[in-house]
């Protein structure tokens, strides 16, 4: 018998291109936390950025390097939040759920090591679905403190363009956004009074997953993006007060934003859409 009172530890993962990162990225993360320790069933344990390797394609993306230096700078004062680079130091592009079994593998086996076997599923493809555990059951450990339950979830963190990107043809395999609600959960942050809902209400998949999507109303609103960031640079405005002052410092440093940089990558298809069409024809 599961004892109510058990909190859930959660680590947050969030994933994308943070080109560059902005003071909305981090608040996403604030307000994710209180959500979930607001519920009273969870613990948030860890925050954790991933950004996109070069590999994803997408237009305007500076090189990782950067995207993760200027990650790391604006998480430097932060007791929770951390940058993590596996996922940028791939040579390709890694699907989401990708990255989010490599995070849960490494919550249970804490030895690094940066080989994709970590990224493998954590059931063996040709079962079954219906015999598989649930990979969250605690297991009983002695002397662990009483009120945590011993697997740490591994959470998506995303507003609400990411969920709605679901929606988007070849953008996510079907059976990865199955993977990611059904054994991970989302957390998505939402404008108050925005549509995200009937999304779900609208898809099959994530309905039947609902209880695992944890929608969080941003009553503050803070409509910063990285987009707006990058048109602000190119013409020469200010973007204090948006993004840290050391994320600032270190794009006026190395001279990051131009109409240059914002013309790379276009005219080609990004990854994703590259690899799943691909193997829709195959």
């Amino acid at each position: 018998t599961e004892d109510p009172d058990k909190k859930t530890e959660v680590v947050l993962l969030a994933c994308g291109s943070f080109n560059p990162i902005t003071n909305m990225h981090l608040r996403l993360f604030e307000l994710a936390k209180d959500y979930l320790h607001e519920t009273g069933k969870y613990k948030v344990i860890k925050g954790i950025i991933s950004p996109v390797g070069d590999a994803y394609k997408k237009k305007g993306l500076i090189s990782a390097n950067h995207r993760v230096a200027m990650a790391k700078l604006a998480t430097k004062t932060s007791d929770w939040v951390e940058v993590d680079d596996w996922e940028s130091s791939q040579s390709e592009w890694l699907e989401t759920l990708k990255v989010l079994r490599y995070h849960h593998q490494k919550l249970l086996s804490p030895e690094p090591t940066n080989s994709l076997q970590n990224a493998i599923p954590l059931t063996k493809p040709g079962r079954k679905r219906k015999q598989e555990p649930n990979r969250h059951d605690p297991v009983k450990k002695k002397n662990q403190s009483p009120d945590i339950k011993s697997v740490p979830q591994v959470k998506l963190l995303c507003g609400s363009d990411m969920l709605e990107s679901f929606g988007i043809p070849n953008l996510w395999k079907l059976e990865d956004i199955t993977e990611i609600v059904e054994n991970h959960g989302l957390v998505c942050i939402s404008r108050a009074g925005s549509s995200v809902q009937k999304f779900i209400y609208e898809s099959d998949i994530l309905w039947r997953h609902k209880n695992n999507i944890h929608l969080v109303e941003e009553w503050i609103t803070n409509d910063i993006s990285s987009t707006k960031i990058r048109r602000a640079l190119r013409r020469g405005q200010s973007i204090r007060y948006l993004v840290p002052d050391v994320v600032q410092a270190y794009i006026e440093k190395h001279n990051l934003y131009s109409p240059e940089s914002e013309d790379r990558n276009a005219g080609v298809v990004l990854a994703p859409l590259q690899k799943h069409v691909s193997d829709s024809n195959n």
